[in-house]
């Protein structure tokens, strides 16, 4: 028996939840605690961080360790320069830290699986499942990427995104273009938009949806069913890049995630600062 296109749906879309609340997910995260050059210690945190050209760096006292790219460690390590939108996460009593670099800084974020939002969350509120917003586009690369600096969730944070081109399409016999990024798969495209929903039902800084890979004529499809919210419509703690300026469509997208019901709230600190609460 065929799945009906809402099944599909309905399937993927319960998929995805799992995924967004995995225990060590971004719904998991206790605080943001950006890097300086000065060493400081994080409350409930092992070690004392800090970082500069050379990355960011954690001395353990004696009986603290961190679970680090599979072994154990209880000195010093240096995790050397990170790439901008790199991680690495390491692991101590069942809890994990994210170490990461978002527009040229570097980070701190806890995640536990006893975090308060975790626990309480309930899911994602969506549009119901209609196929007539999986719409046909065309791919139209430029002759060399372009480079496209957002702004960000976090006030004083931009981020940089090389862009290979734009999705063109019609809708109710008007034109429209997408600004496209790279997407988490070779050859997959991103989108980050806001339309007529956007602080109405849905999320008003941005929402996000996968486009397939076009084919060799530059064809593909945008399903705005599959339309979803990026981390920074759950917490405070997210450093989530806002769409291009081109990439705020006059009409409502009434398909995919709309608001979620709550949000883990918080204050981005420098590190060794405690003034969050989730």
């Amino acid at each position: 028996m065929t799945e009906t296109f809402a099944e599909q749906w309905t399937a993927w879309h319960e998929a995805h939840e799992r995924r967004r609340a995995d225990p060590h997910g971004f719904l998991a995260i206790t605080g943001l605690y950006w890097l300086g050059e000065r060493p400081t210690g994080i409350p409930g945190l092992p070690g004392i961080w800090h970082t500069g050209e050379d990355g960011p760096v954690v001395d353990l006292a004696e009986g603290e360790s961190l679970e680090v790219e599979g072994g154990t460690v209880r000195v010093r390590f240096a995790f050397g320069p990170l790439d901008e939108r790199g991680d690495v996460t390491v692991g101590f009593d069942g809890r994990v830290i994210e170490v990461a670099r978002r527009g040229g800084r570097d980070l701190l974020r806890p995640r536990r699986p006893d975090a308060d939002y975790l626990s309480r969350y309930a899911g994602t509120p969506a549009y119901p499942a209609d196929p007539r917003w999986r719409i046909d586009v065309r791919f139209e690369a430029y002759a060399h990427p372009r480079a496209y600096e957002v702004g960000a969730a976090v006030d004083g944070l931009t981020h940089v995104y090389d862009a290979p081109g734009e999705l063109a399409f019609e809708f109710d016999g008007a034109p429209h273009r997408l600004v496209a990024f790279p997407g988490h798969r070779p050859g997959d495209l991103l989108v980050l938009f806001t339309d007529a929903t956007s602080g109405v039902t849905t999320y008003a800084a941005n929402r996000s949806v996968t486009v397939a890979a076009p084919d060799a004529e530059g064809r593909t499809v945008i399903d705005f069913t599959r339309a979803t919210n990026l981390p920074c419509a759950y917490t405070d703690f997210a450093t989530c890049p806002l769409p291009p300026a081109r990439n705020r469509l006059p009409f409502a997208v009434e398909a995919g995630e709309k608001t979620p019901l709550s949000r883990a709230e918080g204050v981005a600190t420098d590190a060794g600062i405690q003034a969050v609460r989730s």
